[in-house]
């Protein structure tokens, strides 16, 4: 076993305008960085807690279609489809608006995880092919709806624009 240890040396990348040379411009890049971080923590607390009480509210049998996962996560998917296209093309966003919705809301809204958990469970109920069918109709779905929120959101843009 080697003792080399140029990976664990090889900076991370850099914004190139930072130098981090002055111990001034370090403390500002940290602080910075713990600032997006809070703000994705507090966005994600946000979304987990709305999906959270989606489950609550329409809970899954055991061996039936997890239908609200689902759910949670097309909805989820068309609106970062909505979103992205809002905050990128329509209008000029807070620069943590983006951590916080996107990343945070939205990342703990959708899940999954869970998804992955629900096949499981599915296929060790005796279920596989309602499993199965649940992989495939969530990508398929998620697909479809983030791609339809970005192109719904493009066209009603072009709309007002020739109004």
């Amino acid at each position: 076993m080697s003792s080399d240890n140029s990976l664990a040396q090889a900076p991370e990348p850099m914004d190139p305008d930072v130098g981090l040379s002055h111990g001034r411009q370090r403390r500002e890049q940290r602080r910075s960085q713990y600032g997006l971080l809070a703000v994705i923590a507090a966005g994600g607390a946000l979304g987990t807690v709305a999906r959270y009480e989606a489950s609550l509210i329409w809970p899954t049998p055991v061996g039936a279609f997890p239908l609200t996962t689902f759910v949670v996560n097309v909805v989820g998917c068309l609106v970062i489809g909505v979103f992205l296209v809002a905050v990128t093309e329509i209008f000029t966003a807070h620069p943590l608006l983006r951590p916080f919705f996107g990343t945070g809301v939205l990342g703990g809204f959708t899940t999954f995880s869970t998804f992955c958990v629900d096949f499981k469970r599915l296929a060790d109920s005796g279920h596989p092919a309602t499993g199965l069918v649940y992989i495939v109709a969530t990508v398929a779905a998620a697909m479809a709806a983030v791609t339809a929120g970005a192109w719904t959101t493009r066209r009603l843009l072009a709309h007002r624009r020739e109004s």
